[in-house]
């Protein structure tokens, strides 16, 4: 989801429809990335280049906190490592998708001070474009789900992963502590852990699958894990 739309809405059978060949489509887009990524690794290999995953399923493991009081976010912005820790406890470790130059992400310390799953665009241009599982930490800065690209590329917000984003907003809760600076020591302690992906290809979904209720259920399967 990187470009504006111009709003319009479609019925629910239309949705339907666009949403089965939005799947076929996404299928086939996805094993061109995957065969063009392979090639990509394969080159740059050698030369001890960070590997990037091209889109594909991403696999984001949560555990549950034993005290969601004593849970706190970082984000270190020059690797666009994302941690959830619980004291000194890792609790999620996934890559964002930060502010670019001229529009960047925000350093300090914030507070989540709202959450809203089913979050959308109230202006123009592209009223209505979803923010799905928003976690404000700013005015007009949050957390939310959309296309994580490698390189900073937001203008200001931090994008995640659909699978991510889901369970951020299962983790944190209003009040929640954020940290957000160019690194944190945790980038070299955990910073193995995160998968990387690149979605700046991927194709944008029809315009009729964003808008229906449909695009706010969670992902299959639980969000939280006991550890």
């Amino acid at each position: 989801m990187n470009c504006p739309y111009e709003v319009a809405f479609e019925t629910v059978d239309k949705a339907a429809s666009d949403l089965i060949q939005y799947a076929h489509m996404r299928h086939i887009s996805r094993f061109i990335l995957i065969v063009a990524g392979l090639g990509l690794v394969s080159l740059f290999a050698g030369c001890g280049t960070t590997r990037v995953a091209p889109s594909g399923p991403y696999h984001v493991t949560a555990y549950r906190p034993h005290d969601p009081s004593n849970v706190k976010v970082k984000l270190s912005t020059s690797t666009q490592n994302l941690f959830v820790m619980e004291g000194d406890r890792l609790l999620m470790a996934v890559q964002a998708n930060v502010g670019r130059p001229g529009a960047p992400t925000p350093h300090g310390r914030f507070t989540i001070n709202s959450k809203q799953k089913d979050r959308r665009r109230a202006s123009e241009p592209d009223r209505g474009y979803p923010m799905a599982y928003w976690c404000e930490f700013a005015p007009a800065y949050g957390f939310h789900e959309g296309f994580v690209w490698p390189v900073p590329h937001t203008h200001g917000c931090v994008r995640l992963h659909r699978e991510a984003a889901a369970r951020l907003f299962a983790l944190v809760r209003i009040g929640t502590p954020v940290e957000i600076a160019s690194s944190f020591p945790e980038d070299e302690k955990y910073g193995h852990l995160v998968q990387r992906l690149d979605q700046s290809r991927d194709p944008d979904p029809p315009r009729s699958v964003m808008m229906s209720p449909s695009w706010f259920q969670d992902p299959p399967g639980p969000l939280l894990v006991d550890q």
